[in-house]
């Protein structure tokens, strides 16, 4: 089986190019830092990372493109896939990437807000919004008087 779970941060925005032809599809390419679990001894005492090269396609990668920022921390689930090509140098150079075939944040909006040491806050910034008149502190809307329960869409 061939199955990779991330928890970390991108280190940049993801590079996003689009394939050519009639089908054409997002292919996002973006490196993810990952803290190591560290010895008493090791590092003195520093926390230390692995920053590992992922690949998103298709709507994976177009969620890449519109959502994911530098700094954003991700959970990324997906699979190891090598490969290997020629350089312009005409030597062999061989690759190994996280092919990402689900990606969901891994912390809030506040929360990456709120982080104060990594990137640009989280690698998004809370929108500031006008707060409507029927919107309460939680971020939920009040549902209006005289408005009866079998009316939503959710019963």
């Amino acid at each position: 089986m061939n199955k990779v779970i991330l928890v970390g941060r991108l280190t940049r925005d993801p590079n996003v190019t689009y394939t050519q032809g009639d089908n054409a599809m997002a292919v996002a390419r973006f490196t993810v830092a990952v803290d190591r679990r560290v010895r008493r001894d090791a590092n003195n005492g520093e926390p230390t990372a692995d920053f590992i090269g992922c690949v998103a396609f298709a709507r994976q990668g177009e969620f890449a493109e519109k959502y994911l920022h530098q700094g954003t921390k991700v959970v990324l689930e997906g699979r190891i896939q090598t490969g290997s090509y020629t350089n312009k140098d005409g030597q062999r150079v061989y690759t190994t990437d996280v092919v990402a075939e689900n990606i969901e944040f891994a912390e809030s909006k506040a929360a990456a807000a709120n982080n104060g040491g990594y990137g640009n806050g989280g690698g998004y910034q809370q929108p500031s919004r006008p707060n409507p008149e029927n919107a309460s502190t939680d971020g939920f809307m009040n549902i209006p008087d005289g408005v009866e329960d079998e009316g939503l869409p959710f019963n």
